[in-house]
């Protein structure tokens, strides 16, 4: 399994100190306010988070994709809104450098890196869901050979702060099959785009989550991803492999958090003599919480080296999505009991955990659509892989 050299190790190791010496000291107070994390995105842009996807000449040496994963869990362990913060704008990064232009990569790829550009991709519609053919976000050819955009998007993450969005839309709605028909163009805000809404949410506080609005906007021909219309579903398709791993070491990141906390309760609190992990109610917990969490971090490094290799990895991206996302609300739910009355309580963070466990399981394609790939994937295969 997989092992970080020396450089990414140091990389791991300052996201840690970051979380535990910044972070959770604060993200109670900003997560019930609903605060936007400024402060820590800031520091976030000074380490380099934002461009660790991002290479030579436009960033520095881009990590592994076990390093990345790590980094992400780290920041999920300490506030997952944290993770969301940069987890689209990794997935453009990638879809730029692997399918962009020359002139793309040089126009948005150096500031992204810094972080002075933030991205985000817009795929979701108010009646599709994760069904993304049935798109109905058009965008028809114009007399000046560029496009004009009508359509609306939802469930757009970081949607007021990225100067940069990855728009899924149909160029050829009357394409056969559907998936022939569909292009990403690259979209900057302007005259014709309105964030119309911005949504309520149970848990993924601080970060913005919206619905965009498209009105006659108006895209010039060289914002259509690597210069060719048709071929969006299959880019995102690939992004969407970065974007599950990702969402996947955010569910580690929040199970991770939750075992921590309750094991460390487990040992302070006393009850009828003697501290509660040694009851075996609560040691049955721990035991459970633990092996869940090594599991989901095994299947996610598995998932990130078969990216790396270069070889198709949806299906082990959806199933450490699938697999890491259930563990972290059984965890999170475990961590509730451990803690009794305590873990009911917005003093302590383990309700949190439990409040923000549940947008892995129905985020970035939810856990029904991660199994239909999977069984999909294992028919055309003939099966798992050999170990």
């Amino acid at each position: 399994m997989a092992t970080l050299d020396t450089e990414e190790q140091a990389v791991v190791d300052t996201v840690r100190e970051f979380v535990d010496k910044e972070v959770k000291p604060r993200v109670n107070e900003l997560e019930h306010a609903d605060t936007y994390p400024e402060a820590f995105i800031e520091q976030m842009k000074q380490m380099g988070i934002y461009g660790l996807a991002i290479p030579e000449p436009w960033g520095e040496a881009p990590v592994s994709m076990p390093c990345y994963a790590l980094v992400t869990a780290e920041l999920a362990r300490g506030w997952m809104s944290l993770a969301g913060a940069m987890g689209g704008h990794t997935v453009v990064a990638k879809l730029l450098v692997e399918f962009g232009t020359r002139a793309q990569q040089d126009r948005y790829l150096p500031r992204m890196a810094t972080g002075e550009l933030r991205a985000t991709m817009a795929l979701t519609e108010p009646g599709g869901g994760s069904d993304l053919q049935a798109m109905t976000t058009v965008a028809r050819g114009s007399d000046d050979g560029g496009y004009v955009v009508n359509g609306a998007k939802t469930w757009i993450s970081n949607a007021r702060r990225s100067g940069l969005i990855a728009l899924l839309c149909k160029t050829d709605p009357s394409a056969e099959p559907k998936h022939r028909g569909v292009s990403i163009l690259l979209v900057e805000h302007g005259p014709g785009l309105e964030v119309s809404k911005d949504l309520s949410k149970l848990g993924y506080k601080g970060v913005e989550t919206c619905e965009l609005t498209f009105t006659d906007m108006a895209v010039p021909a060289d914002a259509l991803l690597g210069g060719q219309e048709g071929r969006g579903f299959a880019q995102m398709m690939k992004g969407l492999e970065t974007g599950r791993i990702q969402v996947a070491a955010r569910a580690l990141g929040v199970a991770t958090a939750a075992f921590e906390d309750a094991l460390r309760y487990a040992q302070e609190r006393e009850a009828f003599g003697k501290p509660i992990w040694q009851h075996q109610s609560v040691g049955n917990h721990l035991a459970d919480m633990a092996t869940k969490t090594t599991a989901a971090r095994q299947l996610i490094l598995h998932a990130a080296e078969k990216y790396d290799a270069g070889a198709r990895a949806d299906m082990e991206a959806g199933m450490a999505k699938l697999f890491a996302s259930e563990i972290a609300m059984e965890v999170a739910l475990d961590a509730v009991r451990v803690h009794g009355g305590y873990g009911y309580s917005t003093e302590y963070d383990v309700e949190r955990y439990f409040r923000d466990a549940p947008l892995m399981i129905v985020g970035e394609g939810t856990n029904e659509i991660q199994r239909n790939v999977i069984a999909s994937q294992l028919v055309k295969r003939g099966g798992l892989d050999r170990w």
